[in-house]
């Protein structure tokens, strides 16, 4: 990877729809060029695949909240593949220190949180403890792309 591959990530992670032609130009390398090196990026893994941001208030996704679960050891795979599959549920990862798992969920106000901590978190074996924190304000997301 060079420094014009870089430039086209960081241009695409800005956004994703941006022609082949006006990266060329961006760049200096012909439509064809750009398209190439984008399809090798791909093909190596570096470009995972294009997707789009959504708004979640414009959909009725008003509470952003973050968990932190920790979560018995014996039971980590499938409480942490259960609560995947949660339409609530943005991100789940595996953490090292306190907390084992540490999850994003966009739900519609205070209500649908509360009944998704107690409905389907704490009814789930293994659960021992939950934290919850619920976003005021975003200052910044990284939203797909680093910045390199």
């Amino acid at each position: 990877m060079d420094n014009l591959d870089r430039i086209l990530l960081d241009t695409l992670s800005l956004d994703g729809r941006t022609s082949y032609a006006e990266l060329g130009r961006k760049i200096g390398l012909t439509r064809a060029s750009v398209k190439e090196r984008v399809e090798k990026l791909r093909e190596e893994g570096i470009i995972e695949f294009f997707t789009i941001t959504i708004n979640p208030e414009k959909l009725g996704k008003h509470v952003s909240a973050f968990f932190e679960i920790d979560v018995e050891p014996w039971c980590l795979d499938e409480v942490a593949h259960t609560l995947g599959e949660e339409a609530a549920v943005e991100n789940i990862y595996l953490m090292t220190g306190s907390s084992t798992l540490h999850m994003h969920a966009l739900l519609a106000d205070m209500d649908e949180l509360e009944r998704f901590v107690l409905e389907r978190v704490y009814a789930l074996k293994g659960i021992m403890r939950v934290r919850t924190h619920v976003i005021l304000k975003r200052y910044k997301s990284r939203k797909g792309g680093l910045r390199l």
